[in-house]
């Protein structure tokens, strides 16, 4: 910086003598003077773009060097205490009347943990907040707003819109992990991933659940939809029905649609074949595991029921349309005493949550008969 700063000051000096010496002498810029004060004028400009280049990366560096520092430094300290808490070394981390609400960074890790545990939570469109949240819902069925032709000075018929709300509100969900001592009393062991994940499965798990059958009166899941489809045979699914569940969903959201269902259900739909004798099921090539059917991957969760009469065995669309609020502010308590004679502790994680479908027409379901 200091060599560019000296040679633009350099050049400044010769362009002033040239003019100076044309003012003494009382005349014009030769053709040589005119030129060199052109090649001067671009040099400077040329050295105040690199100067300008240079101060804006130095001022970029400085910021993005303090950012991350602070980042790790907050991370280490969090999982430092963390891990006195665990420990009982620390009461707790922020004082709640039934537990330690948890550093940001760890509440983060174990919700994005989540996400990877769980596929139809990754699919699904998330809040990440506290409170009631309530969605207006436009009902397709019973409004009558349309367009049609009209001819000249005759009147338009009006239609009404009716919308209906849904409400995501606040379901409190626990989950108990049991660490054993002796992992805690290890200095080689990565004591914070084992809790984050033990906590994180654990959530998963409920999340799978509830996000596919649901509890009355809690969260809803997926098989609340009421965009059905019913099998044409009892008891049993074939291939037509399968045709008619992906039918089931307006063309604009098969892009990301996928199947649902339990390994049973897939284990019979695997010998299912098209009229040419090939098989519908296939392996999920592009995406390197899973299966593939009538070109959309599948899923496969125990949460789902198997194939019987009256039940909603597998579940089609894009389950972007199934809302969940999941709030970030984890709870945690730690139980020292209840699993002593197992050489135990508890971990238990506290959180708000509740599901709904919202967005009915990207999902449905094929029921049997």
């Amino acid at each position: 910086m200091k060599e560019l700063i000296e040679k633009r000051n350099a050049l400044v000096e010769e362009m002033e003598g040239l003019l100076n010496t044309a003012k003494t002498e009382t005349r014009a810029f030769t053709e040589v003077e005119t030129s060199r004060i052109e090649e001067i004028k671009a040099e400077i400009r040329g050295l105040d773009n690199t100067i300008k280049a240079e101060e804006e990366l130095r001022a970029m560096e400085k910021k993005v060097e303090i950012k991350e520092e602070k980042q790790v430094e907050q991370r280490a300290l969090d999982e430092a205490n963390f891990i006195k808490f665990i420990k009982g070394e620390e009461r707790a981390l922020d004082v709640a009347n039934n537990g330690g609400v948890i550093p940001t960074t760890i509440a983060n890790r174990i919700i994005e943990k989540v996400k990877e545990l769980s596929p139809i939570y990754s699919m699904a469109t998330v809040f990440n907040v506290g409170g009631d949240l309530v969605f207006p819902v436009y009902d397709e069925v019973n409004s009558s707003i349309g367009a049609a032709y009209s001819d000249d000075l005759t009147e338009l018929t009006e239609g009404t819109g009716k919308f209906t709300t849904v409400k995501l509100q606040n379901f409190i969900v626990g989950t108990l992990a049991k660490v054993s001592k002796s992992l805690i009393n290890r200095t080689d062991f990565d004591l914070v991933s084992f809790v984050i994940g033990k906590v994180a499965q654990s959530i998963a798990d409920f999340l799978e659940k509830e996000l596919i059958v649901g509890t009355t009166g809690k969260m809803e899941g997926i098989a609340s939809t009421t965009n059905t489809v019913t099998t044409s045979t009892v008891g049993k699914v074939v291939a037509d029905d399968l045709i008619d569940l992906q039918m089931a969903v307006p063309e604009v959201y098969q892009g990301k649609a996928v199947f649902i269902m339990h390994k049973n259900t897939l284990k019979g739909l695997r010998k299912l074949k098209d009229n040419d004798g090939n098989y519908l099921l296939t392996k999920d090539v592009a995406n390197g595991f899973g299966w593939n059917l009538l070109g959309r991957s599948v899923y496969i969760t125990e949460s789902a029921d198997e194939v019987a009469t009256g039940k909603k065995a597998i579940f089609y669309g894009d389950m972007s349309g199934l809302y969940v609020k999941l709030a970030q502010n984890v709870e945690v308590q730690v139980l020292n005493e209840k699993f002593a004679t197992q050489h135990a502790i508890g971990v238990v994680g506290y959180l708000e949550a509740d599901s709904k479908v919202v967005e009915g027409q990207k999902i449905a379901a094929l029921v049997v008969q």
